[in-house]
């Protein structure tokens, strides 16, 4: 059974008339007529009485007529659907991104996409570069945001945005006076306060770290925790120093509740995710796109 065959056969019973039909559908009474039959045939049912040149509903006709206009309804729902979502007037996109970017970069830009397609609902759960790697990876979000390089040959990786990391201590700290800090002063100077295994901030802060001789174990970690205002209200309260995000620290820096060390980190960038086998959605293209110009 098609679903032009069913078209056919509510057009026939509504009328009860062939020709009328026919017309209503525009196709020839010949092709309405062997449409019928071939229904009938296929099922083995008579869907219809022939009373002279008229035509009639059968008791199976009308019992089939009401599951018929049913289905075709169905049918209509789901073609809408797929053309609402086609054209982004509804949906859902999902989302994982790691702390820094889900707290400072990314939030502008969701509100950019949410005021030109209200209709689409943007799931977005927060984790670290590990935990949104996987997500990724195992399809359950469709795009990932995370700072720094990564090593996940399932994915593919575009830039969207770039992002200072730098080295704050509290005002009460030696390194806050300005001084240049040597690579020495790293491991001999000062206790660390660290973000968690998995963490972008962290992995970009060891690699720089590592380019200059420093090893992460060379370094005095005094706490390891697991977001970026814990980090920093440790270190604003104690005599550590910790890397991390301008973007994440600048509350913080204008209130003078910390101060920059002078050590240089390299730029690092944020990045989007996606899986290089799942065709993206036109809404995940759309954001994207909108990354790209933020």
């Amino acid at each position: 059974m098609t679903f032009d065959q069913l078209a056919i056969f509510i057009a026939v019973a509504e009328r009860e008339h062939l020709t009328q039909a026919a017309e209503a559908i525009h196709l020839t009474p010949s092709a309405v007529s062997s449409a019928i039959k071939n229904l009938e045939a296929y099922y083995g049912v008579e869907l219809f009485h022939r009373v002279g040149r008229r035509i009639e509903l059968t008791q199976i006709g009308k019992t089939f007529l009401a599951e018929a206009k049913a289905t075709l309804a169905r049918v209509h729902a789901a073609e809408l659907m797929l053309s609402e979502l086609g054209g982004l007037q509804r949906g859902r996109l999902t989302l994982c991104a790691s702390q820094t970017i889900a707290s400072y970069w990314l939030p502008p830009v969701l509100m950019r996409f949410r005021h030109d397609y209200p209709g689409i609902d943007l799931d977005l759960t927060v984790g670290n570069t590990r935990t949104v790697s996987d997500a990724v990876v195992e399809g359950r979000v469709e795009l990932g945001f995370v700072e720094g390089a990564l090593d996940a040959p399932a994915l593919s990786s575009t830039v969207v945005a770039e992002d200072a990391l730098i080295v704050v201590v509290s005002p009460d700290h030696e390194w806050s006076d300005g001084r240049a800090l040597s690579v020495q002063d790293l491991y001999s100077g000062s206790r660390w306060v660290m973000r968690e295994e998995g963490s972008g901030t962290r992995s970009e802060f060891e690699r720089a770290i590592e380019k200059r001789g420093v090893s992460r174990r060379d370094l005095q970690i005094a706490l390891t925790l697991p977001s970026n205002e814990a980090v920093l209200s440790a270190v604003s309260n104690g005599g550590c120093a910790a890397a991390i995000s301008r973007a994440a620290a600048n509350l913080y820096l204008q209130q003078g509740l910390l101060a920059k060390a002078a050590f240089d980190l390299p730029i690092r960038h944020f990045r989007l995710l996606r899986h290089r086998e799942r065709h993206p959605s036109r809404a995940a293209l759309t954001l994207e796109g909108m990354c790209h110009s933020a």
